[in-house]
């Protein structure tokens, strides 16, 4: 029996003229620098809650970068989330419904999502300020989430 190669989605969320918020672009952006694997997507998307089931769909494994405010962290920190984790507060669900939410909608619906979702919040500093850029403190750790968020990957890739 053939299996078919396992097709990953890396997404990165957010919108680049409000600081910090586009930290989930400029990460997948870096990443994509470094990619080199044909079964690997990476897609960049302004959006979320219900609009985000049409892009997951067809991919085996989801790895989602977002930008998230909680004051519990370290700015710049990297952490790890299931969906479960984003019922509220978190900026994957600031558009319609959360995350969580539209993820069950989307599997009561039978539409083909990804079976593996790893999330990854990004403590940010500023997401209302209009400008394209990153604070210095989320900016300078981009290089190490990029490199933390790939290790991962590659760790669970060769499971």
């Amino acid at each position: 029996m053939e299996t078919r190669p396992r097709k990953t989605l890396i997404l990165g969320l957010g919108n680049t003229i409000l600081k910090d918020d586009g930290i989930g672009i400029y990460v997948v952006r870096e990443i994509e620098k470094h990619l080199r694997d044909p079964n690997v997507v990476v897609k960049e998307a302004s959006l979320g809650g219900l609009e985000l089931l049409e892009l997951m769909k067809g991919y085996d494994h989801l790895i989602l970068i977002d930008a998230m405010q909680t004051g519990e962290h370290e700015v710049g920190t990297l952490i790890k989330l299931r969906a479960e984790d984003l019922k509220g507060g978190s900026a994957m669900s600031r558009h319609q419904v959360s995350f969580s939410d539209a993820l069950e909608l989307g599997r009561r619906l039978n539409m083909d999502l990804p079976e593996k979702i790893d999330i990854y919040g990004i403590e940010v500093m500023d997401i209302y300020t209009l400008e394209e850029s990153c604070t210095p403190e989320v900016r300078a750790r981009i290089p190490a989430i990029v490199d933390d968020i790939i290790q991962e990957w590659k760790r669970d890739s060769s499971m």
